[in-house]
Formats: structure tokens, C-alpha cells, sequence
């Protein structure tokens, strides 16, 4: 499968997988196990805007370089010499990155290996589907070291495993191993080489209509919270999206003509 690649900054990479559509998001700075500087908040920002506006990229799949870590969260060194002033302007830019994942448009893989912690478990749970190996520990030890969650953690886990669950993971800030991770429903597949498995998710599901992709994201998001009859008709409303596109009809086209569809992905 051929390879692009494009840095942006020091420490993100994006590499496109042209032949699948597939996207891989690499946090690329190992001598930190990853950990979130406002540098890196900015360049993973900046790699996330360029994909949500790139229509080719079906799937992206967030991977990390370090052999230890997916990531540990905030750079708290960084923080420890911060003035409150300096945390106040450093907010929005930390925001954008974890946003920047959670909104990007396609179907989103993690790949968890080593320590997901804090952030990085938060970049995890900001993709739809969370791939782990044995390796993976997982958690949101905000608390522990005077803070609260604040990448979207006390928001997005009490969405994935229940409102209670959550809590006790948040309060007691603990680690959670690979095993019970799946057990409880904070990652979704275990696998040998979470970032092999994660890739090979990727391009399954990028066999599929990107327009019917990118819609049924958005409305199973936007559906979230909402009560059944209104998430009816958001679902309707993607349903039109999509049943008018250049997608829906050659999707039916190359069924009926027992072939492989030429997605125009519109």
C-alpha cells in the first residue's frame, strides 16, 4: 500500500494510506511519552483541520510512535511552570486538540497501546472505536493531581460506559489494565498489535460509501441525548443526505451489477 506523509510541527504526523482512503494520525513525540505540550495541542489541531477537509481520507486511525505509551495526557512539566495567566491563554489551544479529534467527520480509530491516561485516554475516547493490546492501561487520574478531567472525559465516558461507572472511575482516578478495560466497556477490541488490528478495522470500513459514512457518524452523534422520536428525525434527515448523493446510486447500481462500486464520495 503506498504512503504519504506531511508533518505538521515537531510532533504530529499524518499519513495517508492512499491505496485504502485510511488516515493514520501519529502522535510523534516519544521522548514524552506523548505527553500533550501546547506545541503538540497546536500541530495535532492543525493535522485534524487538514483532514476534516480532505474528502479522499475514509477513516482515520489515531496510532502513536512511542513503544510504551499511547499517551500520557497534559505535559505537566510545561504546566508546572505556567502562571495561572499562562493556563487561562493555553485553555483554547488545548481544547482545539482534543476537539479536533472528536470532530473530525469520518469514522475514527484508536490504536491503545502502553498508557492512556488523563489526555490521552481522552483522545482515545473522542474516536468512535477504541482498538487495545495487552499492553494498554487506561484512566483519568485528573483528580489525583488537583484537576478534573478537561479534554472531554467527564462527557464522553459517561456516554461509552454509564453515568455511575464513570464516576467511580473519575473519583478513585485509577488505572485500569487491558483486560478489565474490555470488560468494562473502555475499549472495544483487544487484539495481538492493537495498531495492526486498528488499520486492518480501518479498511474495512473503508470499503464503504464515504458520503454514507461521514452521515451516519454525524447523526449517530447528533443523536446523542436526544429522545427517540427527535433522534428519528435527525436520522431522517442524514436518510435524505444520503439517498439523494452520487454514492446511494452507485451503490445500487453496482449491486445490481455484481461489481465493486466506484465510490464518488457525494
Amino acid at each position: 500500500m503506498s504512503e504519504s506523509e506531511q508533518r505538521f510541527g515537531e510532533y504530529v504526523v499524518v499519513r495517508r494510506h492512499e491505496q485504502g482512503h485510511v488516515a493514520e494520525l501519529v502522535l510523534d513525540r516519544p521522548k514524552a511519552m506523548n505527553a500533550v505540550s501546547t506545541d503538540m495541542a497546536v500541530s495535532l489541531g492543525a493535522a485534524c483541520e487538514a483532514l476534516a477537509a480532505d474528502r479522499g481520507v475514509r477513516v482515520t486511525v489515531l496510532t502513536s510512535s512511542n513503544d510504551r505509551a499511547f499517551c500520557v495526557g497534559a505535559d505537566l512539566k510545561e504546566r508546572n511552570s505556567f502562571s495561572d495567566a499562562d493556563l487561562v491563554r493555553q485553555r483554547p489551544t488545548a481544547r482545539g486538540a482534543y476537539t479536533g479529534v472528536l470532530e473530525l467527520p469520518m469514522p475514527t480509530v484508536a490504536a491503545v497501546h502502553g498508557f492512556a491516561l488523563g489526555g490521552g485516554f481522552e483522545l482515545a475516547l473522542s474516536c468512535d472505536v477504541i482498538v487495545a493490546d495487552a499492553t494498554a492501561v487506561v484512566g483519568l487520574p485528573e483528580v489525583s493531581v488537583g484537576v478534573i478531567p478537561g479534554g472531554g472525559g467527564t462527557q464522553l465516558l459517561p456516554r461509552r460506559v454509564g453515568a455511575a461507572r464513570a464516576a467511580e472511575l473519575v473519583f478513585t482516578a485509577r488505572r485500569v489494565e487491558a483486560g478489565e478495560a474490555r470488560e468494562l466497556g473502555l475499549v472495544d477490541v483487544l487484539a495481538e498489535d492493537a495498531r495492526t488490528e486498528a488499520l486492518a478495522l480501518a479498511a474495512r470500513i473503508a470499503v464503504n460509501s464515504p458520503v454514507g459514512l461521514r452521515n451516519a457518524k454525524k447523526v449517530m452523534r447528533l443523536g446523542q441525548g436526544l429522545d427517540l422520536r427527535a433522534g428519528l428525525e435527525v436520522e431522517d434527515a442524514a436518510w435524505r443526505a444520503t439517498a439523494f448523493s452520487g454514492d446511494r446510486a452507485e451503490g445500487v447500481a453496482a449491486f445490481n451489477e455484481k461489481r465493486k462500486p466506484a465510490w464518488p464520495g457525494e
